[in-house]
């Protein structure tokens, strides 16, 4: 087992089955040694379990909750792409889109759950530059949409 996913246990969190995109795009692109993760949206048995705005619909609780299996959706789909996590070098970036009412300004407080995830399973190679973007509209009513880029071993070391 991958040092990634003995983490992942001892936390008690598994990655769900990597699914292919509903739309015209590959989930992962690599490109000499950096891998870019399309957008993760929430969905659990193909619907988001809290839809809405934060700070309106949804708490703030809720969305970080959210945010976080968008972290495991995104190693998910960067395992199928790569064959281990343990390939990945250095986590560069998450971008995260906080769909918000009018008025909610702490996005940031919702995308820091996934920042925080990364930490914990990554350690070092975690830390990464972020932003964190509140949105008007988001795809299927989701709260939230997180994006990766890693640094990637290509030759599997």
């Amino acid at each position: 087992m991958d040092s990634i996913e003995k983490r992942l246990k001892e936390l008690g969190l598994e990655l769900p089955e990597a699914v292919a995109p509903l739309f015209s795009y590959v989930p992962v692109m690599v490109h000499q040694g950096t891998a870019y993760v399309s957008g993760q949206v929430p969905r659990i048995g193909g619907s988001v379990p809290y839809p809405g705005k934060v700070g309106r619909d949804v708490t703030v609780e809720q969305a970080r909750e959210l945010a976080e299996y968008c972290v495991l959706k995104g190693l998910s789909v960067l395992k199928a792409e790569i064959g281990s996590l343990d390939r990945v070098e250095q986590v560069l970036k998450v971008t995260g889109f906080v769909q918000t009412a009018t008025g909610f300004y702490e996005p940031s407080k919702v995308i820091d759950a996934a920042s925080e995830l990364v930490v914990k399973l990554f350690g070092e190679k975690a830390h990464h530059a972020r932003s964190a973007i509140g949105a008007a509209e988001l795809p299927s009513n989701t709260p939230v949409e997180i994006e990766f880029i890693f640094a990637v071993d290509l030759k599997g070391n």
